[in-house]
């Protein structure tokens, strides 16, 4: 496993770390506390020492996991969490003091602990970006002890850049994928500028770029690529980086044929996201070992020629583009 500094942090992160989304259950159908442990047992294994998780996942249940394995692995383990999510209705307006102190508190009983290590805004209505206010009582929480740093989730790359205006913003996680290439345009090198970190977000596409959905692929009904694949619950973009899926299966089968011998198609995919110097991190969910396993490995794995790098691109200006970049 390689390392790669997160912001301003101070911290080496494991390149590939793990996202905790699909342990916690619900939207993503069944799960098995024992094997996600495991999972997360051979991640750290494997040299993760980053995980991502969410007040929402599972509504707490992600968070209370995490720190369960964390108080039994004995390894130093950086922990980001996020919070914004539990409004109803979700606007603007709700992140105040009042509401986004008592989510931080309820994540610090959730994971154990008397500061958490790294929290994000999570995919906040655009108002937010234009409310220092915000991002002052973030401040707050950090003069407080309640939180050691922050950084905040996106949906859009414009988010993004209006994010990283704010001096103590030290990370922004992003969707940036095979079928999501806009965020390498000009918000990673602004990002670069400021030294602020990128979590690349659903690095697989939501399974899309395993390779291992069909046409005829079944999902439960609690799990988001079933109920939210035209945006129904959240942010469409979120489910198969709001690529169509039948549109998807046939890019995936163009990408086949470029993956190299030793790779399996997700270690290609989470290849090709490294092959970007901007991207601190990759944030693969893993349900089983096996997964893991698989996932991690990608760091070790050798670059992707400038060649295969150029056919992804094409691959996407061709059939991708036109779809997602003007909307993400």
């Amino acid at each position: 496993m390689k390392y790669r500094q997160l912001g301003r942090t101070g911290w080496k992160v494991s390149e590939v770390s793990f996202g905790a989304w699909a342990i916690g259950g619900g939207a993503w159908g069944s799960v098995d506390d024992g094997e996600s442990l495991d999972a997360l047992r051979k991640a750290v294994e494997m040299g993760v020492n980053f995980i991502d998780t969410a007040d929402v996942y599972g509504d707490g249940h992600s968070e209370k996991l995490v720190a369960k394995f964390c108080r039994d692995c004995g390894e130093n383990i950086y922990v980001a969490t996020k919070a914004g999510r539990r409004l109803n209705p979700h606007t603007a307006d709700g992140y105040n003091r009042k509401n986004l102190t008592a989510f931080v508190e309820r994540s610090l009983k959730n994971l154990d602990t008397e500061a958490i290590d790294l929290l994000q805004l999570h995919c906040p209505p655009a108002e937010v970006y234009y409310m220092p206010e915000a991002f002052g009582i973030l401040d707050d929480l950090v003069e407080a002890g309640k939180i050691r740093y922050y950084g905040v989730s996106v949906e859009k790359v414009e988010e993004a850049l209006k994010a990283i205006e704010y001096p103590n913003v030290q990370s922004v996680q992003i969707i940036f994928n095979m079928f999501r290439h806009r965020p390498a345009e000009l918000f990673f090198e602004q990002a670069k500028k400021r030294r602020v970190g990128i979590l690349a977000r659903v690095p697989l596409a939501s399974g899309m770029l395993t390779g291992k959905l069909k046409p005829d692929t079944k999902f439960t009904s609690d799990d988001h690529r079933q109920f939210n694949r035209h945006g129904e619950a959240f942010d469409m973009g979120e489910t198969f980086s709001g690529v169509d899926y039948d549109i998807g299966l046939k890019v995936v089968e163009q990408l086949k044929t470029l993956c190299p011998a030793e790779m399996t198609l997700v270690q290609f995919a989470l290849r090709w996201i490294l092959m970007f110097d901007a991207v601190t991190c990759s944030i693969p969910g893993a349900k089983r070992p096996s997964q893991a396993e698989e996932n991690f490995a990608a760091s070790d794995l050798p670059q992707l020629s400038e060649k295969t790098m150029a056919q992804i691109r094409e691959i996407y200006d061709r059939h991708i583009r036109q779809l997602v970049h003007h909307y993400w």
